[in-house]
């Protein structure tokens, strides 16, 4: 996990999960994966309305999941890799720590009685 992800607070990790939480808000992503977009264009095929679909923006947009710039008249949405990649790494971190708890208590349940190590004979210095 980068440092960067390390200082952050717990809420601004959580707040990228929260916006990741929604069916919506994935759908949106995963049309911005192709590039950016108008909110016109995101809401295409949508079960919910534009203006839905802007509520939604504002929440990735919060958590920093997408960026938006004006051209013209229209706003154009994109992804902000960077706090995705973030995301992929925090959970790359807990993965991690869960797969050295489950090696540790794999350990424990197939040999719980150890072989105790043999003493080794401390050498006396003179």
């Amino acid at each position: 996990m980068s440092k960067s992800m390390l200082r952050k607070p717990e809420s601004a990790v959580a707040n990228i999960f929260f916006a990741l939480g929604d069916k919506t808000r994935l759908a949106v992503l995963a049309k911005l994966g192709a590039g950016e977009c108008s909110a016109t264009g995101l809401s295409e095929g949508a079960s919910v309305t534009r203006q839905a679909i802007v509520k939604h923006l504002q929440v990735l947009e919060g958590a920093g999941l997408v960026g938006h710039k004006k051209r013209g008249r229209e706003v154009l949405y994109a992804l902000e890799e960077q706090r995705l990649r973030e995301a992929t790494e925090f959970l790359e971190m807990v993965s991690t720590s869960w797969n050295q708890a489950l090696d540790r208590l794999r350990h424990m349940v197939e040999d719980p009685y150890p072989t105790p190590r043999p003493k080794r004979k401390r050498r006396v210095s003179r």
